[in-house]
């Protein structure tokens, strides 16, 4: 009996540990044109998934028409679904500053706008202290040579951008904007991270 209740206990456990090995965490992050950040993130080990939207704005429901113009207040974001036990909050972190301009104020690359500004939207008072520890350090070194202007707020309602702009790089990988913009950020990805990738 008693290696029944030991097996059945032994049992427990691993469900257990099974079950809070599955346990995913969301992260936010605005970081220029989603369609160019969703195909880094979708690379990494241990992201779940990947959704482009919209976030930080005053309108319900954007379209993406009308997050362009600037007048909403929304961001293009990615909802990046991940597993903390293959990677980190740290980690993603690392990704985010790495992958993009920092720097610059309502503007990646040749995109202008505040729909386009550098914001990590926070989902627990631990994102919030290590993003902001992680921007005080870059600053602290001038990392860039210039300020991080990167906002960090709040996680507000975060809107699924139309079925287009998802996987866009995979369904589009040959289109110019894909092969000019996108794959020298997924090249440089490979040669900075490869130990992160799948």
């Amino acid at each position: 009996m008693k290696k029944i209740i030991l097996i059945l206990l032994s049992v427990l456990a691993l469900n257990q540990a099974y079950a809070q090995g599955k346990k995913t965490e969301k992260a936010t992050f605005g970081m220029g044109c989603f369609w160019c950040t969703e195909a880094i993130f979708q690379k990494l080990k241990g992201v779940v998934s990947v959704k482009s939207g919209y976030e930080g704005g005053k309108v319900a429901n954007p379209t993406y028409e009308e997050v362009c113009t600037g007048f909403t207040g929304h961001a293009e974001v990615l909802e990046i679904t991940y597993n903390p036990i293959q990677i980190t909050y740290k980690d993603l972190l690392e990704v985010f500053w790495k992958s993009h301009d920092p720097t610059t104020l309502n503007r990646q690359g040749a995109d202008s706008g505040t729909q386009y500004r550098s914001v990590i939207f926070y989902h627990t008072q631990d994102q919030k202290e290590l993003a902001e520890k992680y921007k005080a350090e870059l600053n602290a070194t001038n990392a860039y040579g210039k300020k991080v202007v990167t906002a960090i707020e709040a996680a507000k309602p975060f809107y699924v951008a139309e079925s287009y702009h998802q996987n866009y790089y995979k369904n589009n990988a040959d289109a110019p904007y894909c092969r000019l913009v996108i794959l020298p950020k997924l090249e440089k990805l490979e040669k900075v991270f490869k130990a992160k990738l799948k």
